[in-house]
């Protein structure tokens, strides 16, 4: 199914649209305030622009806490409604400023602005694993985002237009209209059963904040993806809130110029998020994430290079003058690329923070991540602040400074969890080399302990296998096969368990059947190929014993699996590649997997009968 389907279903729309007008309103009013102050005020304008940012951004790192508590305790959907009011009264106040022309006020209005947003974070990605399938979140998440920022497009659009016009009361009715139509989508939205009603609120904002950022290491892989999350809003915010004065003092453009710009990072956001579900087949693909990392990287320092190289001018152009420069092409190009790749880090991240969260927790989780992603822009705000007003640093120098910053900061985690690159090594084989068709997903269980039982027929099993299998999985591998260069990083990364025969290395052997007992016993997923070898012919070989005696140190559910139609194809049998290359270098495999069999009921014996029948299953 389409995750386009999800906006004809009431469980998805309403509250669609809901978060659409508010992340809308926010930027109509946002861009609007920092435009104004981008082109009319006489101070020091980078300063004003990047502390409006830190005052948007501060009561995330204030209130987040308390916001996920609330949203784990309560029923959802009567929470977004009082946002939703709250939304309506803070738009009022924001109308009584731009009257009264007061930038303090104003400033004022975006902190409060804040503060309503912040509680709907944790109710807004806290909703969605109630309400979407685990095949449904990639594609959900992708909406919202694209969404999202498709609002920051719109917002600056109409925000840029509307303060362009010698009068405030266009901006005024525009932002209340668009609260009450927020309040009004938010009346359809389903009630959402709490997911924590017993909690005890803490009320002490700093308690409640270090309760919850202590909390988030209790899962390595939740925190890793919250710390990445908070990278990319980081360098977004950055380059985002720079672009108007980016557009006046490097480019010499006017307002229109800044609209477009803030236009094609926005529509390249949307373009990555939309991208998401159809590179990843549904799934929550982590390796998207370091081509995201790779793609910010290269267009950010384009566009700082391109943007040194710009002429300088003695008076603001239009939009048509700008497109007649040399390099304006190349400046939208590098702002769509950093939009795209920057979809496509963000939403497989926020997709894995979903499935792998504790559900009872989750708003909280969410919360925290909230916390650290405010900490984190409120950090490049002041980054940007001491780089362009104490450093009298250009925009294009902050630029470079921050894509350094990024290789740092991507090549330390990546470094420190090579899972991430090798699950982008494993994407690009089994979406280019191969066409894998999954049946039978379902069976592998989302949590606990099981021994996988698959034939063996390339080097790349385990790389295939562990692509399409959601979670971590401990493939149990000839040693000879787990040393081939290159390979052998993927492997060690994955912690595959090395093994040799009995009579080729005892203590290799040994340690091999110690070291899965136990990642069995840690919950762990463990695979195993039970011919003890690659088959020489594309038949399913005769199973060694080896399988039963793990079954009776760790009794765990087994679940046979089936790889079939690879045979021949570019890393089948070593001996035979190039003979056989041309005929399945983009071969369709189908991987086939099996019920769950008991520990109890499972031998060798059996386990073969059901590899054959699923192997010969189309």
């Amino acid at each position: 199914m389409s995750q386009f389907n999800l906006l004809k279903q009431k469980r998805f729309l309403p509250f669609f649209l809901t978060q659409f007008f508010g992340a809308f309103n926010d930027n109509v009013f946002k861009n609007a305030l920092v435009i104004m102050i981008a082109f009319s005020v006489e101070a020091d304008s980078d300063l004003l622009v990047n502390l409006a940012a830190a005052l948007f951004i501060l009561p995330f790192f204030l209130f987040s806490a308390i916001a996920g508590q609330i949203a784990d305790k309560y029923e959802k959907s009567s929470l977004i409604k009082i946002v939703k009011l709250t939304e309506i009264v803070i738009m009022c106040i924001a109308g009584l400023g731009f009257y009264i022309n007061s930038i303090p006020l104003l400033l004022s209005v975006l902190f409060l602005m804040g503060c309503q947003s912040s509680l709907f974070g944790p109710v807004k990605y806290g909703y969605l694993p109630q309400h979407l399938q685990k095949d449904e979140l990639v594609g959900g998440n992708g909406l919202i985002e694209s969404s999202t920022f498709l609002s920051i497009l719109l917002g600056t659009i109409l925000g840029g237009i509307l303060i362009a016009i010698n009068s405030i009361f266009p901006v005024v009715i525009a932002v209340f209209c668009i609260a009450i139509a927020g309040y009004i989508s938010a009346q359809f939205i389903p009630k959402t059963s709490p997911s924590s009603p017993e909690i005890k609120l803490e009320i002490n904002i700093l308690k409640a904040t270090y309760r919850n950022i202590r909390f988030l290491p209790s899962n390595r892989v939740v925190f890793l993806s919250v710390l990445a999350i908070s990278w990319f809003w980081f360098y977004g915010s950055i380059f985002l809130m720079q672009i108007p004065n980016f557009t006046i003092q490097i480019l010499s453009g006017n307002k229109a110029v800044a609209t477009w710009l803030l236009s094609m990072f926005s529509i390249g956001i949307g373009v990555g998020s939309l991208l998401c579900e159809k590179l990843s087949g549904k799934r929550v693909e982590i390796g998207l994430v370091p081509l995201g990392s790779i793609g910010l990287a290269v267009f950010g320092w384009d566009l700082a290079i391109t943007s040194e190289q710009w002429p300088p001018f003695s008076s603001l152009f239009s939009f048509q003058q700008f497109w007649a420069v040399d390099g304006s092409l190349r400046i939208l190009l590098d702002l769509i690329f950093i939009g795209v790749f920057g979809g496509l880090y963000i939403v497989p991240l926020y997709a894995l923070l979903q499935e792998r969260s504790d559900s009872k927790f989750l708003s909280r989780v969410i919360a925290g991540n909230n916390i650290i992603n405010a900490l984190f822009m409120v950090f490049a705000a002041l980054l940007a602040m001491f780089i362009l007003s104490y450093l009298k640093w250009s925009i294009p120098q902050l630029f470079k400074v921050t894509v350094v910053l990024n290789i740092i900061v991507c090549l330390y985690i990546f470094t420190v969890v090579p899972e991430f690159l090798m699950r982008l090594i494993v994407w690009f084989l089994v979406s280019t080399i191969y066409r894998v068709k999954p049946k039978g997903m379902e069976n592998i269980p989302h949590e606990g302990p099981a021994l996988l039982c698959c034939n063996h027929v390339s080097f790349v099993d385990p790389l295939i296998l562990g692509g399409f299998i959601r979670r971590p999985v401990r493939f149990v591998m000839y040693y000879k096969i787990f040393n081939i260069p290159i390979l052998k990083w993927i492997f060690k990364a994955a912690k595959a368990i090395p093994i040799a025969g009995f009579k080729e290395d005892p203590e290799m052997y040994e340690l091999a059947f110690k070291s899965v007992k136990e990642a069995l016993e840690d919950g762990d997923l463990v695979c195993i190929f039970p011919e003890g070898g690659l088959t020489p012919d594309g038949s399913v070989q005769e199973f060694k014993s080896g399988i039963e005696r793990i079954i009776k140190e760790t009794p765990v559910p087994v679940i046979p699996m089936a790889l079939n139609n690879l045979w021949g194809s570019l890393f089948s049998r070593k001996d035979k590649v190039l003979e056989r290359r041309p005929k399945k270098f983009l071969a369709k495999i189908n991987l086939n997997i099996g019920n769950p069999i008991k520990a109890t009921e499972a031998n060798r014996t059996i386990l073969y009968q059901k590899v054959i029948e699923l192997k010969n299953l189309s």
